[in-house]
């Protein structure tokens, strides 16, 4: 049988199962894994049983729970499904996260529904990424239907804990040697090939000063007051950022934030303690340590002098940026190509301003780009906010381009 006609095959049998598909995807939306709390073994228990019934092992890989514990989650359970075809052809990897960030308010659908309206459907991890966990199982349920020959290997990576950083999702995997592809393909979405990403470092920033009476404020040393001038430092520092600038498309300068502010005790007491959460997101230029030791300047320098105050700086998270390797440009020329082929249109393929887990393939050695179910925008599908949603026809060209990009790598003919 010609390419051509396995790859017509191909498109049909997802075509024929696509009620399947989204009603997997329903079933996976359903089953919250909001991060924090970080309760995740659950979700990977479900899927680990949905794959049984196709004749599929899944291989459960939980994390210790003293080293999830002290990592501020719940349960980790990782998943890697392996099928091994004949010899000599590579071991392909897809990888989708299936953490999510809780849901926050403002929702008109359940975001726990899986709900269908318009042609689209509506939950958390909709289109982050619960949504490549459908592509990614049906891409590789409609290869081996088939029934061509297929050699190499392909690799599910189910992993949880992409909005912690991913150290012990892929990074664990690949830490205790777990898994060794050749090729990944992470979670993305259908209109881009992201093959670099930004670098993210997060900091907490508490800052102590003295708590007294509020009717005898001299009496005591503002934190509140002190964390006034690290804030001005920090978004003063913002015009700066703006004149550094990333040759990579899709990627343009370096941002800073400060994302949640704690402290005080009470209306009528001079705060003694204030903590700041930071995120200062690098392009792939950039060297992680020289700005990390800019930014402890930066916040250092802003209370230096003030009277009875001092600050502690802890590094919450180091997220490497995410650079192309040798052999990624194998991965984009099919991934191209066949979203040519299936959605009449070439997709770009530009550097995204989010981190992501895909990273930690990267910094093993590993090739990597990430493509998936989603929209041509991050805002289109309201990706961490409510109402996340995901358009059908998107999930179904996506699993039919990873598919026939699975089809190049693992069939005999290519």
């Amino acid at each position: 049988m010609s390419k051509e006609q396995l790859s017509q095959r191909l498109c049909a049998w997802i075509d024929q199962h696509f009620d399947e598909e989204v009603g997997v995807l329903q079933q996976l939306i359903r089953i919250p894994t909001d991060t924090p709390p970080g309760n995740n073994a659950p979700h990977a228990d479900a899927v680990a049983e949905l794959v049984r019934t196709w004749g599929w092992d899944a291989e459960k890989h939980a994390v210790p729970q003293q080293q999830v514990t002290d990592y501020g989650m719940q349960s980790i359970t990782n998943l890697i499904v392996r099928r091994p075809y004949a010899d000599g052809g590579p071991t392909v990897a897809l990888n989708a996260h299936g953490d999510v960030v809780p849901p926050g308010e403002g929702w008109t659908h359940d975001p726990y529904g899986g709900e269908i309206a318009d042609g689209r459907i509506y939950g958390r991890a909709a289109a982050v990424s619960k949504s490549d966990f459908a592509s990614y199982l049906f891409a590789a349920r409609a290869l081996e239907a088939l029934g061509a020959p297929l050699r190499g290997a392909l690799e599910l990576h189910f992993t949880y804990d992409e909005e912690f950083g991913g150290l012990l999702g892929p990074g664990w995997l690949l830490e205790h040697k777990l898994t060794r592809p050749d090729y990944v393909l992470a979670a993305g979405f259908s209109y881009n090939v992201v093959t670099a990403h930004n670098a993210c470092l997060q900091l907490e920033v508490t800052v102590h000063g003295r708590a007294t009476h509020g009717s005898m404020p001299e009496t005591g040393h503002d934190a509140l007051q002190a964390a006034n001038a690290v804030l001005n430092a920090i978004y003063g520092a913002l015009p700066g950022l703006k004149e550094i600038r990333s040759s990579i498309p899709g990627i343009s300068h370096p941002t800073m934030i400060v994302g949640r502010i704690d402290g005080g005790t009470n209306t009528n007491v001079v705060p003694g303690k204030v903590v700041l959460k930071m995120d200062r997101r690098m392009i792939p230029e950039e060297d992680p340590a020289q700005v990390e030791a800019g930014v402890r300047k930066l916040i250092e320098d802003a209370v230096a002098g003030l009277p009875g105050i001092r600050v502690e700086i802890r590094r919450l998270l180091l997220a490497r940026a995410l650079r192309p390797l040798p052999g990624h440009e194998k991965l984009v020329e099919s991934l191209l190509r066949n979203a040519q082929a299936v959605m009449g249109e070439t997709p770009t393929t530009n550097g995204s301003a989010l981190y992501t887990d895909a990273r930690l393939y990267g910094e093993a050695g590993i090739p990597v780009v990430l493509f998936g179910a989603g929209p041509r925008t991050l805002m289109e599908s309201n990706a961490k906010q409510a109402d996340e949603n995901l358009a059908l026809d998107d999930l179904k060209k996506a699993t039919k381009v990873v598919a026939l990009m699975l089809l190049d790598f693992l069939g005999a003919q290519g």
